[in-house]
């Protein structure tokens, strides 16, 4: 999205802050823009494409992002005429930056545990059945989108459905859960900060860890020890196997949007997170 005069994002800056300039960052995705004021004072302007995620961060940041202690940007305006919002500039680069195998990556891990901890300590509520018939329901219709567009066989189909009824008769524990959590979203400098609150919502806290299971930890287990040693504890045996079912939903959706986005990664990444279930 190249930015104009006219664009929603800085119309929102202007209205709020004053006059401001775009800084070149070749970095961020292109609904993000980081801009300054005459002051030199940095932020982020945002423009969802989708209603729903744009009502979910803004509701992230009204009523939960207060139990991460101050490590996020703040909200300086919205706007839901047209999706968007301006947030203060938190310091620091995302960790995706961070050497492999160094001790910097490591050590944002172990962070990364600590903060996530709090915010599901202070949200958690005991575990129930109904959370998981949520899932179950939620990884049918993706299965019956894979089904629609040829992208599973019977076999991975039934593998998925399988994962679907473990889920389904699973008892287990729900907290607000970031959802995509995960070192792009993490922000090292000068202190540990978090970003990009849209899929933010309750769900099953063993689900807030998928994304780093399937994405990063298969071929960094030190990464996963970190992690929970800043969380606080490691996973039991049977929350260690209820994040293997989890491992469907990260498949499943992988293959879908891969296949709607024309992404080859996606797609690739939701073939290999398949074939380990099967």
């Amino acid at each position: 999205m190249i930015a104009t005069f006219d664009d929603p994002r800085i119309e929102l800056a202007r209205d709020t802050i004053g006059a401001v300039r775009v800084l070149a960052d070749p970095t961020l995705p292109p609904r993000l823009l980081r801009l300054a004021d005459t002051r030199g004072r940095e932020f982020f302007a945002k423009q969802h494409s989708d209603r729903e995620r744009y009502l979910r961060e803004v509701h992230a940041y009204g009523a939960w992002v207060t139990h991460l202690n101050g490590r996020t940007p703040t909200v300086v305006a919205h706007r839901v005429a047209t999706c968007t919002l301006l947030l203060t500039a938190f310091p620091g680069l995302s960790a995706d930056t961070l050497s492999p195998g160094s001790a910097e990556e490591e050590d944002a891990h172990q962070v990364a545990g600590r903060v996530l901890g709090l915010l599901h300590r202070a949200t958690v509520l005991p575990y129930s059945g109904a959370i998981g018939v949520e899932l179950a329901q939620r990884l049918g219709s993706w299965i019956a989108r894979a089904d629609r567009a040829d992208l599973i066989s019977t076999a991975e189909h039934n593998r998925l459905r399988h994962s679907a009824d473990v889920l389904a008769s699973t008892l287990m524990d729900s907290a607000v859960c970031h959802l995509d959590y995960q070192p792009r979203n993490w922000l090292v400098g000068p202190s540990f900060g978090l970003c990009d609150f849209e899929h933010m919502r309750r769900d099953a806290r063993i689900r807030d860890f998928a994304r780093l299971e399937f994405r990063r930890w298969q071929a960094a287990p030190q990464l996963r020890k970190a992690f929970f040693a800043g969380y606080g504890r490691p996973l039991t045996d049977t929350e260690q196997r209820l994040l293997e079912s989890f491992g469907a939903i990260e498949a499943v959706t992988s293959l879908v949007r891969g296949h709607e986005q024309d992404d080859l990664t996606l797609s690739t990444h939701g073939r290999t997170v398949l074939a380990r279930l099967t």
